[in-house]
């Protein structure tokens, strides 16, 4: 039997990336999933190249509005849901010196809010023993210069985790963080604000400050993220797991 076999999965930040790789995981391994995020195109595009039972909403999740449109085809199509894969996120470079309202609440709203309302919307769908994902960063642990405001933000996430994992204990829901490093997807280049050439030797950077000399897969983060979703690890609950390469390690 498959491990995510009859679940119900959502994902938001579905349409590059971790969030697609993690989609095409959990349908091989199948579930059904609602994958969600901005941009229309992508959202379609992804959701036709996956085999499966996959549902496409459109919906920024720092949006409220956009959150209880989601839940609500959600409700419609499935009456409830098992997983809940918080992925979305946003992350753009900018110094302290430099640094603008702007930035610090557009990385707040998506990172610490948007996060936020996602799980709490969830809940009333969500069956007991259902479990919770969320996407941190290596960067909740390391001084990143240019992005303390996105690390400050991922940091919140880890102990969303925390604080959760006891609030939502008598329901037999897990909450678990999971902290990439530095991974090979198009965001570096598309979200950062940097140049294509800045994003190059960023990443050429990234990767040397790694001990195993390279820059992640987006399906080895699926890997980590199918792991913690089925039974399974059911005695797994509020940790953060570190897909990094041993990069917080050192």
């Amino acid at each position: 039997m498959k491990k995510l076999e009859g679940r119900v999965a959502v994902i938001t930040g579905g349409s590059s990336g971790i969030g697609l790789a993690t989609a095409r995981r959990f349908v091989e391994e199948g579930a059904r999933v609602v994958i969600t995020g901005r941009r229309e195109k992508a959202l379609q595009e992804t959701a036709a190249s996956i085999q499966g039972d996959v549902t496409a909403v459109r919906g920024d999740v720092s949006r409220l509005e956009d959150l209880d449109r989601l839940y609500a085809i959600v409700k419609e199509k499935h009456g409830h849901m098992d997983i809940l894969f918080a992925n979305a996120g946003a992350g753009t470079i900018a110094p302290l010196a430099a640094a603008t309202e702007a930035h610090f609440d557009q990385t707040f709203d998506v990172n610490v809010k948007g996060l936020f309302f996602t799980v709490q919307k969830a809940l009333p769908l969500f069956k007991d023993g259902g479990s919770i994902i969320l996407t941190s960063s290596v960067a909740n642990v390391l001084g990143v210069p240019g992005f303390s405001a996105y690390a400050a933000s991922k940091a919140a996430v880890r102990n969303f985790a925390r604080a959760w994992t006891l609030e939502l204990k008598d329901r037999n829901i897990r909450v678990n963080a999971m902290s990439p490093g530095p991974i090979d997807t198009p965001a570096l280049a598309t979200t950062t604000g940097l140049t294509p050439e800045q994003a190059e030797q960023a990443a050429a950077q990234f990767a040397s400050q790694v001990p195993m000399g390279r820059r992640g897969k987006a399906e080895e983060i699926a890997a980590a993220v199918t792991f913690l979703a089925p039974d399974e690890s059911s005695y797994i609950t509020g940790v953060d797991l570190a897909v990094d390469g041993g990069m917080a390690q050192v």
